[in-house]
């Protein structure tokens, strides 16, 4: 092309050039201009509000209730968080706080331990499950919502803090020392069988790969040859830590996940940076709908390396990256910042917050528009909608009666009064609900309410609801009558017939206040169906093959 050709598309290109510069410009202008503008609203009105509405207003709730009205209307994971929430932000990220160690609680309208954390002041010094607050220094707090008593007992290391409570019919004082209380993020870990680990992971707060890497070693030195790592219930936490996690069982230099947003500082890459601790070890990944973010990185990763077999179910579908930014007076914005993705490409966030309908609803991504990447064995996994397992196990559901007898606390309270009268029970492996128990439990109930109504009896009530809407009511009317005599619910009966749920949720009660969170944990692993599955699998290492082969459809 001769010189005087290319003047005039070489002038073209210069003004368009020129022209998306200054629509670039001028948008951002109108942009910050509309912000400065609203901003200048929203201070006068609140000037005018303090001037002349009739009561006195609270200027730091109605700030607080728009800054939160306006960040609802993104995703429910950008929060604005005050300067007195700082500590509960803290704990959250770190899992470190001030204070005496306790998970605390309402039941029944009852503020009370559920459970003190073992080694820590509050197991240490005495208190139990089921202790009612009564005060906390001088304050009673008989009345006080669960968050401020929770704010009273923490405070600084090394102080002191009263706590009366109710237990029983006798009222006892603790005299407390707070000490730095640092969770762990594995409360259990041990041997399922002889060959096989199992680590319960809950959540990914500082130290969470540390705490892993502890347990992992561990195991092995006992002789492990496969390992169960859960991930149940983990509500995800630092991205960092997840990359660690996932480097313990995958070699150096792999990429992990990446994060992409809008700007370019939030944009990064994630690879595993040391020598991994086993990458051979047949590993089997426990998942469910509420294991989200950082637990679906690693379950995601190890999948996408066919390093691992998922069971389980479907994950929550997370995958947003949150960012903490400092604001003025010490408070902080906690907001979405970017999506993540995982190795082999997809992203896995399962709600499209950007896209709302007219009710305001925010739209989950559709099957259809789902789209298919391949594991690094060829295996396709789709994205959009969390980290679905290789092996998928039902959700187990209770009866209506085992739900009414926990949901009305009554297995929570005889928990409490067993606990008074037994000072020891056997090893959480263990112990069981013999029938001599079982039925002291029963006759422990026979004053308590706790009627319920079945799956069956519902769907009577509504047919009966939706036929006297009809013509012909009165004629099948004597037909419903008889049929809800007929299915009407034995409490009895359904004792014996629901005993075996029944009995799982008994044990576990009582061995939570003799061995605590660990215990639970322990006592739980012997009729878990996830468990069950993963002992299967992994004892059978050409199943474990295929299943991580392209050629084996899920």
């Amino acid at each position: 092309m001769k010189l005087h050709q290319r003047k005039p598309l070489l002038v073209l290109l210069t003004l368009g050039l020129m022209a998306g510069l200054l629509f670039s410009f001028a948008y951002k202008n109108d942009k910050l201009f509309a912000i400065a503008k609203n901003l200048d609203i929203f201070a006068s009105l609140v000037r005018e509000l303090d001037s002349y509405y009739v009561d006195d207003i609270d200027p730091d709730h109605l700030f607080t209730v728009g800054i939160n009205a306006m960040l609802e209307e993104l995703d429910p994971y950008t929060e604005f968080i005050p300067e007195e929430n700082s500590d509960d932000f803290r704990l959250l990220t770190t899992g470190e706080y001030g204070g005496v160690g306790a998970l605390i609680g309402n039941r029944t309208g009852i503020n009370m331990v559920l459970m003190p954390y073992r080694g820590f002041p509050a197991q240490a010094g005495g208190l139990r499950i089921g202790d009612q607050f009564l005060k906390v220094d001088t304050v009673d707090v008989s009345n006080k919502e669960t968050s401020d008593i929770s704010r009273l007992l923490k405070g600084p290391a090394n102080t002191a803090v009263d706590v009366q409570v109710k237990r029983g019919d006798d009222t006892l004082t603790f005299n407390l020392t707070r000490k730095k209380i640092v969770i762990s993020n594995v409360p259990y870990y041990g041997k399922i069988d002889d060959q096989t680990g199992y680590i319960k992971l809950t959540d990914f707060t500082t130290n969470a790969a540390a705490d892993v890497r502890k347990a992992l070693l561990d195991l092995k030195s006992q002789g492990i040859s496969r390992l169960v790592l859960d991930v149940r219930d983990n509500p995800g936490g630092i991205l960092k830590e997840a990359v660690e996690i996932v480097n313990l069982f995958i070699p150096k230099g792999k990429e992990v996940v990446r994060t992409i947003g809008k700007i370019e500082s939030v944009n990064a890459v994630y690879k595993t940076s040391k020598s991994p601790v086993d990458k051979d070890i047949p590993i089997a990944v426990l998942i469910n709908e509420r294991s989200a973010s950082a637990a679906e990185i690693v379950a995601g990763a190890l999948q996408d390396y066919d390093r691992a077999v998922l069971i389980g179910r479907k994950t929550f579908g997370k995958g947003l990256v949150q960012t903490s930014v400092p604001l003025s007076y010490n408070a902080q914005v906690k907001l979405t910042t970017a999506k993540y993705y995982i190795p082999s490409g997809r992203c896995i966030q399962a709600i499209d917050y950007s896209k709302k309908d007219e009710n305001g609803n925010s739209s989950i991504v559709p099957d259809s528009l789902r789209s298919e990447f391949k594991t690094k064995n060829g295996r396709i996994v789709l994205d959009g909608a969390g980290i679905e397992p290789d092996l998928k196990v039902d959700s187990k559901s209770f009866a209506p009666i085992t739900f009414s007898l926990v949901a009305r606390n009554l297995i929570f309270t005889y928990g409490n009064e067993f606990f008074r009268k037994h000072p020891s029970i056997v090893p959480p492996s263990e112990f069981e609900i013999d029938e001599t128990l079982y039925q002291d439990f029963v006759a422990w109930l026979e004053d308590k309410e706790y009627d319920y109504t079945t799956y069956v009896e519902k769907s009577l009530e509504d047919l009966n609801k939706y036929a006297q809407r009809e013509p012909y009511f009165e004629e099948i009317q004597a037909t419903i009558e008889a049929l809800k005599k007929k299915v009407s619910h034995n409490k009895e009966q359904d004792l014996i017939t629901h005993q075996d749920e029944i009995k799982e949720a008994l044990r576990e009660e009582l061995i939570s206040r003799y061995y605590y969170q660990e215990g639970v944990v322990e006592a739980s692993l012997k009729h878990d169906e996830e468990v069950i599955k993963a002992l299967g699998v992994l004892g059978d290492q050409q199943q474990v093959r295929q299943i991580l082969t392209a050629s084996v459809k899920k």
